[in-house]
């Protein structure tokens, strides 16, 4: 995924399945400057993590 993708994502009103290494994980926010992306597991908000927009990919 890219960061501009990401950005939408966050910024949806409907609920977008997005994976990381097939977990599903929630966009907490995006530092496109950096093209990292902090996530956490979906039901675990304790796990957050910044990782590169790349890793990232939308359910279709």
């Amino acid at each position: 995924m890219n960061v501009h993708r990401a950005q939408e994502i966050l910024a949806a009103d409907e609920k977008i399945e997005v994976d990381l290494n097939g977990l599903a994980v929630w966009i907490d926010s995006v530092d496109s400057g950096k093209g990292l992306v902090k996530v956490h597991a979906e039901g675990n908000p304790a796990d957050a993590r910044l990782v590169p927009a790349r890793e990232l990919e939308e359910v279709h």
